[in-house]
């Protein structure tokens, strides 16, 4: 088969490579689709490679159809249509993936739409209602409201209940983002995100929970302005890994500074989020309360190209690859 391998220079090569061999438990996946994360440019680079035992190529989100089962798998067929979760490996023809790590495709969605979910949605999800603890009426603060991440996790938010803000860098981005229906959106090119979340508390709005990918400065101006009890995430750290914590709001408010990542969680958490977003968040899905957005796709061969989308920073939703 076909996969996308980094030769020296750090270019994508669409090479040939030893076909996928199936354990007891896994499936052979014939890939269809397979979305970009920001993890695929540091891996690239050298900075994230795949877990042990996993394929050195990038790729964590992928969907597809199942075209052999390993003898012990029980919960699927030949011909599903699936997508799936992985530790590397998506940038290719076919994966071998163990059985709890995929998911049915939800009624009414194609594939390329498909493959935008595992990656994004177990983070969302993960951050959000497992870390964070959040709740219907609560407020959630999701900054670089542009991002694939954000436009998965604001839906889903919103469709539980929550009060969203978020931040861009500019009102033509503000613009782009409003469909998703976040409730407060901060240039922050021209506004203090601190200071307003000062203000939201001030009117009885402060943030229950955070998940940030930007982190920096902002979060220890932010943090004192969080609700009682309140949890701020950290997924990420694109705005920089120093910040100023004031630690007496911390003490007297209760509030809780987390850090995670979804892929050093084990196989046997992991294939918990994804059952738990099966059986709550896929309803939503097909109701059509939450919908991926997909920015722009791109033929795999022509996956520098799609880098280049996310290195620019212009996508609003996912870019997917399609083979």
């Amino acid at each position: 088969m076909k996969a996308m391998l980094v030769d020296e220079n750090k270019n994508l090569i669409w090479s040939e490579v030893a076909d996928p061999v199936i354990k007891e438990d896994e499936v052979l996946v014939k890939i269809h689709a397979a979305a970009l994360n920001r993890a695929d440019l540091l891996q690239r680079q050298g900075k994230y490679p795949s877990p042990e035992g996993c394929p050195p190529w990038m790729g964590l989100e992928i969907s597809g159809e199942i075209v052999k089962l390993g003898e012990r798998v029980t919960k699927w067929k030949l011909g599903d249509k699936v997508c799936a979760l992985l530790g590397g490996g998506g940038y290719a023809e076919y994966v071998s993936v163990k059985e709890d790590m995929l998911m049915p495709i939800p009624k009414g969605l194609s594939m390329v739409e498909a493959a935008a979910l595992p990656e994004a949605y177990a983070t969302s999800y993960l951050n959000l209602f497992i870390e964070g603890h959040l709740e219907s009426g609560q407020t959630a603060f999701i900054p670089a409201g542009a991002s694939g991440l954000a436009s998965v996790a604001i839906p889903m938010a919103k469709a539980f209940g929550a009060r969203v803000i978020t931040s861009v860098l500019s009102d033509e981005i503000a613009e782009k983002i409003s469909p998703l229906g976040a409730d407060v959106i901060i240039n922050s090119a021209k506004e203090d995100v601190a200071t307003i979340l000062k203000a939201e508390e001030e009117k009885g709005r402060p943030v229950n929970v955070s998940m940030d990918c930007l982190s920096g400065e902002t979060l220890g101006k932010s943090l004192p302005y969080m609700a009682k009890g309140g949890y701020w995430i950290v997924i990420s750290t694109l705005a920089g890994t120093d910040t100023n914590v004031q630690l007496r709001p911390l003490l007297t408010k209760g509030l809780h500074l987390v850090g995670s990542m979804l892929r050093n969680r084990t196989p046997e958490f992991k294939a918990h989020i994804l059952s738990e977003l099966v059986s709550k968040v896929w309803p939503k899905i097909e109701s059509g309360e939450i919908r991926p957005s997909i920015y722009k796709t791109f033929p795999i061969e022509k996956a520098a190209d799609a880098h280049a989308v996310l290195e620019r920073g212009e996508n609003v939703g996912k870019v997917v690859l399609t083979l």
